[in-house]
């Protein structure tokens, strides 16, 4: 753990938040002193109204000049220089409780024992404040807009609402079937281990959206339709994705793959995040499901799909997530402060940049184009490089259409916003997940290519 530094035997060692708190007990627990005698308190009061009137007298006559100080400051610590004593870790228990989708500011005020502690977090209030404005869709049960900095993990928005239960948190607190959005791992997969690029010629019989054993047989005829990987992507394409996770990568690459984008292992977060989860089997068909999306056993969440997205416009980094910057306490005395921290090298840059194509084929002819038509006419959006994937699928009981969209923005200064958005229809199909990303990307860009002296 990150802590104070303490002097035991000669040498120092880390204090952790258990020594703080001890500390905390320690000085409620201090013995009152003895009171002080009437005569030495009036002798003392007497001694130190001499001293004060010797020093009056001495800065008339010939002492300095009147107006010079003789008090000496000691300097405040800087911040960059105080010692934490909390870590990321410490965090879960401290937050565990906390619906952090629903904040509307930057601060959060809570108690702690007998302490009252300020949390400072990473959120972007402007952007946070406009999503939570714009999630009351009726027609749908939660909505979850997770947006993140790639470069450094740090969340700039987490708004969420569940219609039914505002105690959970449909950012953080839930994880959900990952649908197509995990073609972003086969495809990274095909590209790196069996030497697949944007570009590259495929085929395939039948619809694009099904996924029928029979599509996964190795036929040409007259029916056989061509593609490539890249238009694949796009257009999400189920018996292509099918066939490369059942011919090309088979079911330990597809494992190996999900891991390091973060699958089946517990990611760093300073509220308890459920793992996102893949089952794979020895069976190819169900090789060719995972790898298409096609399947309800694997699961995200919306932070994690946000991370995905992320990786893919730093270089395939995924870094951790963070949402808290500084924890202080009444004294002033700095608990903790964020750190950014790779999590894992998720894809090659070199595959990061053929992904990064993809994505952008996706919004500019795939399955998003409707949503982000007329971006390059648009006052704020125009010239902002942007890119995602889409997914959709039922849950278990068919009462609810789970739409996704998981993408990024990059403006020309190079600024990158990170998005991942899940919407959970019911009857109707309201605003859709890609809407919500949208209206995400032009506030955030809006904000910072608004005029100065703008109102």
């Amino acid at each position: 753990m990150r802590a104070l530094r303490e002097r035991s035997s000669g040498t120092r060692r880390p204090a952790t938040w258990r020594d703080y708190q001890r500390s905390l007990q320690r000085a409620r627990r201090t013995p009152r002193r003895a009171p002080v005698p009437p005569w030495l308190m009036a002798t003392a009061v007497g001694l130190v109204a001499a001293v004060v009137l010797g020093l009056v007298l001495w800065s008339q006559g010939g002492g300095p000049s009147a107006g010079a100080s003789h008090a000496s400051t000691v300097p405040a610590e800087p911040e960059a220089t105080m010692q934490a004593v909390l870590a990321k870790a410490d965090l879960t228990d401290l937050l565990e409780t906390q619906v952090l989708s629903h904040l509307r500011d930057r601060e959060l005020q809570l108690d702690f024992g007998r302490r009252h502690l300020t949390v400072t977090t990473t959120l972007d209030a402007p952007l946070q404040q406009y999503l939570l404005g714009q999630l009351d869709d009726p027609h749908a049960r939660y909505v979850a807009v997770v947006a993140m900095s790639p470069e450094s993990g740090r969340i700039v928005a987490l708004a969420g609402r569940d219609r039914d239960d505002p105690t959970v948190d449909p950012c953080i607190g839930q994880s959900f079937p990952a649908a197509s959005i995990f073609k972003i791992v086969t495809a990274a997969a095909a590209m790196e281990k069996a030497g697949l690029k944007a570009g590259s010629p495929m085929a395939y019989n039948g619809a694009k959206h099904t996924l029928y054993k029979s599509q996964l047989r190795d036929t040409r005829n007259r029916y056989t339709r061509q593609t490539t990987l890249q238009d694949s992507f796009a257009e999400s394409v189920n018996p292509v994705f099918g066939r490369i996770g059942s011919q090309m990568l088979g079911g330990p690459a597809l494992e190996a793959y999900a891991r390091q984008f973060g699958f089946n292992r517990p990611i760093p977060f300073e509220r308890p995040l459920p793992e996102s989860r893949l089952l794979v089997t020895d069976q190819p068909y169900q090789w060719a499901e995972v790898a298409s999306g096609f399947n309800r056993e694997t699961t995200i969440s919306p932070l994690h799909g946000a991370m995905l997205a992320a990786a893919v416009v730093n270089d395939g980094l995924m870094m951790e997530p963070s949402i808290v910057e500084r924890i202080v306490d009444p004294d002033g005395q700095l608990l903790y402060r964020c750190q950014a921290a790779s999590f894992c090298q998720a894809l090659s840059p070199e595959a990061s940049r053929d992904m990064r194509q993809m994505m952008q084929a996706t919004v500019r002819r795939g399955t998003a184009r409707k949503l982000f038509r007329d971006t390059a006419r648009d006052r704020v959006l125009a010239g902002v490089e942007i890119g995602g994937k889409t997914g959709s699928i039922d849950n278990r009981t068919h009462d609810l259409r789970l739409d996704w969209f998981v993408g990024y923005a990059t403006d020309p200064a190079g600024t990158s916003i990170a998005v991942a958005v899940l919407v959970a229809h019911e009857k109707f199909i309201g605003r859709r997940a890609a809407t919500y990303a949208r209206m995400a990307f032009k506030e955030y860009f809006r904000a910072r290519t608004a005029p100065a002296n703008a109102s």
